[in-house]
């Protein structure tokens, strides 16, 4: 079983790090190996989509020096597949005031289940419908998207402020090609996140999506263009004992005047029955399209073998107005150190 206060806090922003092994007064590692069995029945297939195997390996350096931290991250997603992945590779330079500035490739801030595997309640997420460019809501979702560019944060013990201008990982924002020019503007990520209220924790967040503009045949002219997205969120989560509450709502509004908002939300509960056993409830509901939504209710026992080795038991049931009914049984097993 994690531990849930820590990697609530890691999750809006107010902890980055849940759990690390010191190598040395200046270096520090941390990690975790998920793997997992799921069978899904869905309705309007023949068979069965079932799978087993090694879902996720990550090895996360973590350095300091000074007024200086650095982070990467080592991520591979595809099972010993032929090259590894650096998914964050990022530093961050601490004014004495709680101020810092942050460069690189490093995660959005948007979104409740914006962590890896190991810092999720279940095994599944909220929202099956991808990031941001594709008009979905797991914009957070750090497997998906992470960003290329420069974050100024201000931290107290009660409140977090995030300022972010990025693009795309290998994104240039100006480029002169031989048919003319192509320019992708840089987006924006504003999120906030206070504690300031006894076990209670707000966060709220928006992303400006600047999309490209290309002279596709040399004439000086923009005649390509793609859609900007700009993209909010606002969450809370409250403990009480055992128990911890949480919800979500999430809104897309793309720019293209024939493409209508999308919505989302989400509501969490989870308990700890005792310090190995705790059981996640979670419903979820997101808009697809023009009166098109899709819902999901997942409930997930998680147990804990050891304090390193956590187990969780998943059934998930999605329906969307289309009449396509999908349910899901999955065990995942997740080592972290």
């Amino acid at each position: 079983m994690k531990n849930k206060i820590l990697a609530l806090l890691a999750t809006i922003g107010l902890a980055s790090s849940v759990t690390a092994v010191e190598i040395n007064e200046n270096i520090s590692i941390n990690g975790f190996i998920d793997g997992s069995w799921s069978n899904a029945d869905n309705d309007s297939a023949t068979h069965d989509n079932t799978d087993i195997g090694l879902d996720e390996v990550e090895l996360n350096f973590i350095v300091s020096a000074g007024n200086v931290n650095g982070e990467i991250h080592i991520d591979q997603t595809d099972a010993f597949g032929d090259t590894l992945n650096i998914e964050q590779a990022h530093f961050t330079y601490s004014f004495e005031n709680g101020l810092s500035a942050q460069i690189g490739v490093f995660g959005s801030n948007l979104g409740f289940e914006r962590e890896d595997p190991a810092g999720l309640y279940t095994f599944s997420r909220a929202y099956d419908d991808g990031d941001i460019r594709n008009n979905g809501f797991n914009f957070g979702n750090v497997d998906e998207t992470v960003l290329e560019g420069v974050r100024l944060s201000y931290s107290t013990e009660t409140i977090s402020v995030g300022v972010a201008a990025v693009n795309g990982v290998g994104v240039m924002e100006e480029e002169n090609t031989a048919a003319g020019f192509d320019e992708d503007n840089l987006d924006y990520e504003i999120t906030v996140s206070f504690n300031g209220i006894e076990n209670l924790v707000v966060s709220a967040g928006l992303y400006s999506l600047n999309d490209q503009e290309q002279d596709s045949n040399g004439d000086g002219v923009v005649d390509v263009t793609a859609d900007d997205i700009t993209a909010y969120t606002i969450s809370a989560a409250y403990t009480l004992d055992k128990l911890l509450l949480a919800a979500e709502y999430s809104n897309i509004d793309p720019d293209a005047a024939a493409t209508n908002d999308l919505s989302a939300y989400m509501l969490l509960a989870d308990y700890d029955v005792n310090d190995k056993l705790g059981v996640a409830v979670r419903f979820s509901e997101w808009e697809t399209g023009p009166n098109a939504e899709t819902d999901k209710l997942t409930i997930a026992p998680n147990y804990a073998i050891t304090s390193s080795l956590g187990a969780i038991l998943e059934y998930s049931s999605q329906d969307d107005n289309a009449g396509n009914d999908q349910d899901t049984l999955a065990l995942e097993l997740t080592y972290t150190f």
